[in-house]
């Protein structure tokens, strides 16, 4: 076990927010599949503490997966700088981070996840990954990585549509048929813009899903994941509803980090409905 100062972390927020599909809890222990290893985190007033069961670098690879290296409190303050109605919107998102996944599993989660509940979307990540990946035991139980590219090559439609993937089947096939490993770093050496515009010429990646792609698996913070909490954060605060209206509106008022301001409307509005 080890333990990493935690900071300003609201770690239940930045787990359960919506951000990644493969992780449980019980009492407060945090179960998360990464893209190599089991982990399992829990917390005090000062620390997360972590077990796995790969605990080579394993410190580097929660700092690293939790945002904990980025200073949010110097970007909050930018922000704030730029729009004080910005400051309760902050407040209610105190200790949220962006998490870092591995890309492939983000990309294949977020095709699942167009016009899709949370639960449908971890049911089928899973059953995928079942089936195809690698197999851990840890702590007595059992789990499984996501497959890699590779992997999944071979897999068919019908295979596929077993997994209750409905016309996403076809996306998510004609993907990792295209896709390659060569091509998750190609993405990274983009431009943020160019990296959407690359993502969104694969069938089932439209903007939302290349924002939380460039968002979730490539600390790209200047993208814009408009998902139906947003609009209605927006219709509220802004009366924008249109997409493209709320894109030029974020874009314009927050630049580089319109994805996170985003993200921090997101939060304000789900927070306040629950």
């Amino acid at each position: 076990m080890i333990k990493i100062e935690k900071n300003d972390i609201n770690l239940r927020n930045t787990i359960t927010c919506g951000q990644i599909f493969r992780y449980t809890i019980n009492n407060e222990l945090y179960t998360i599949i990464l893209d190599d290893r089991v982990v399992e985190l829990h917390e005090d007033d000062r620390y997360i503490y972590v077990t796995s069961n790969n605990e080579s670098n394993i410190k580097e690879k929660i700092m690293e997966y939790l945002d904990l290296n980025r200073n949010y409190e110097l970007i909050n303050k930018e922000l704030i700088e730029i729009d004080p109605s910005l400051k309760e919107v902050i407040k209610c998102s105190r200790g949220f981070k962006i998490i870092n996944q591995y890309p492939f599993e983000t990309m294949i989660s977020y095709i699942i996840s167009a016009n899709n509940s949370v639960r449908n979307i971890q049911k089928s990540v899973n059953l995928i990954s079942e089936k195809y990946g690698k197999k851990i035991e840890y702590n007595n139980n059992t789990y499984y990585l996501f497959p890699t590219i590779n992997e999944l090559k071979e897999v068919t439609i019908e295979e596929l549509n077993s997994f209750k993937l409905g016309f996403r089947s076809k996306y998510i096939y004609e993907f990792v048929n295209l896709f390659t490993e060569e091509l998750i770093e190609y993405v990274r050496l983009l431009n943020t813009e160019d990296a959407i515009k690359y993502l969104m010429t694969y069938k089932g990646i439209g903007l939302k899903v290349a924002s939380c792609i460039m968002l979730f698996a490539y600390k790209r913070l200047d993208v814009f994941p408009i998902d139906t909490w947003v609009k209605k954060y927006m219709i509220d605060n802004y009366n924008l509803s249109n997409v493209k209206d709320i894109e030029k509106y974020t874009k314009e008022k927050y630049g580089k980090y319109s994805g996170l301001v985003i993200q921090y409307f997101f939060n304000s509005k789900r927070n306040k409905q629950n």
